[in-house]
């Protein structure tokens, strides 16, 4: 069984900062790339950030500058440091992460159960 527990979201004012961590645990060898995706309320879940295994990123459009992902591949687990924050990244942040039992096994998609992080003005 893969569990995936996300941390570090909370109530912050706008221009603060947060980290949230996504930490990967069970039976899994391989996280291939892995991810943040946030949902605002009453909006669709939308992507704010991926990585590859490897390290190369990639962000949304609305995140680049003030978002940055980064994993710790021995710690199986995934960050999202969030800097300038503004009430419009007020959302529920869910970790997500493509892995597989071993290098002969198919790969599956996990999700974790989402940590919100609130931005008042």
């Amino acid at each position: 069984q893969v569990q995936l527990t996300e941390s570090g979201g909370g109530l912050v004012q706008a221009g603060e900062s947060l980290t949230l961590s996504c930490g990967v645990s069970g039976s899994i060898s391989i996280i291939n790339a892995a991810g943040w995706y946030r949902q605002p309320p009453g909006k669709q879940r939308e992507l704010v950030a991926s990585i590859t295994r490897s390290g190369t990123t990639n962000y949304a459009d609305s995140m680049k500058g003030r978002f940055s992902i980064s994993r710790d591949n021995a710690k199986n687990t995934v960050y999202l440091q969030m800097n300038n924050l503004k009430p419009e990244d007020t959302a529920v942040y869910y970790c997500t992460v493509l892995a597989q039992l071993s290098q002969w096994d198919p790969q599956f998609e996990y999700w974790g159960q989402g940590t919100l992080v609130t931005v008042s003005e």
